[in-house]
């Protein structure tokens, strides 16, 4: 998602493959009681959320290790002790610049997309999972910062253009580990949090839930054409229930769509954190966990 940092480099502990922006990426620790273990890796792909973004106390966004990635990292580390975590999401990244590069550097070159064919091509027999965030940047920011002449445009060329990117995106990924277990997350929608606005602001989360909802089912139709299981995210966040009321604390009874964007992410926060589109660290939780149900074969 968009206000983002860039992304991290990948950690020297892989010697051959492509890092991000700025700084090693999060990875499993070398030195730690299960260094003895072969390692495995989980290559995580995407935007800002890729990278745990959230805002801190100045209002920045960040990276964290409080992202999706690195919980579901952890729970799945508890029963692959070798697993190692490469992160080489970049903020900001839309279908397009992760073909063909223009926000963030990976040593190398390239895109991102080029990074992630260097380092599976690299170790195609010891990635274990892929994870993949990456359409929330793309049709004019419809779900991130949208507006009644941006939700009409929704419709429009961007989102088959989107697709056709992620197509691309999947068809090389799938070529360049074609055993890999690839998990695609569908989107929650920020933009809810206009509710509170009145009846305008109730308006605009409606029409924007309707094109969200229609983006997230083409989503999910490349991803199956590819073999690609979905971390039914927007369901996670009852993207589409605008009932029953549910009271938060400091704002009152909200639509429970609404509510779940004010608790999981900082959109409702006050400034300098709010408003912004990223998780918390619960919301986070909430999407790891999505990840988790596709994995054992509960996702869309």
């Amino acid at each position: 998602m968009r206000r983002v940092a860039p992304a991290l480099a990948l950690a020297a502990v892989v010697a051959t493959a492509a890092g991000g922006c700025s700084g090693p990426a999060r990875t499993g620790t070398a030195g730690d009681r299960h260094a003895s273990v072969p390692a495995v890796y989980y290559l995580a792909l995407g935007d800002s959320l890729s990278q745990g973004v959230q805002p801190d106390a100045s209002g920045v966004s960040v990276p964290t290790r409080h992202g999706y990635a690195d919980q579901l990292y952890a729970a799945l580390r508890s029963r692959l002790p070798g697993l190692r975590l490469v992160k080489l999401g970049c903020g900001g990244e839309t279908t397009g610049t992760m073909i063909h590069g223009g926000i963030c550097s990976y040593p190398g070159g390239g895109s991102q997309l080029a990074a992630a064919d260097r380092f599976l091509r690299a170790h195609r027999a010891r990635v274990s999972l892929i994870t993949l965030d990456i359409g929330a940047n793309d049709p004019d920011s419809c779900i991130t910062e949208p507006s009644v002449v941006k939700l009409a445009n929704c419709a429009g060329s961007s989102i088959p253009r989107a697709a056709a990117n992620l197509a691309t995106i999947l068809r090389q990924l799938r070529q360049a580990a074609p055993h890999a277990r690839i998990i695609a997350m569908d989107y929650y929608l920020p933009a809810l949090a206009a509710w509170r606005n009145g009846a305008g602001g109730q308006l605009l989360a409606r029409g924007s839930e309707l094109a969200t909802t229609g983006y997230n089912a083409l989503l999910t139709r490349v991803y199956r054409a590819f073999g690609v299981r979905v971390a039914d995210v927007s369901g996670a966040f009852h993207t589409s229930d605008f009932s029953p009321q549910v009271t938060v604390p400091g704002l009152g009874p909200l639509p429970r769509n609404v509510a779940a964007i004010c608790r999981w992410t900082w959109e409702c926060a006050p400034s300098p954190r709010g408003p912004n589109e990223h998780p918390n660290q619960a919301g986070y939780q909430v999407i790891a966990r999505a990840f988790l149900a596709a994995d054992a074969g509960q996702g869309a």
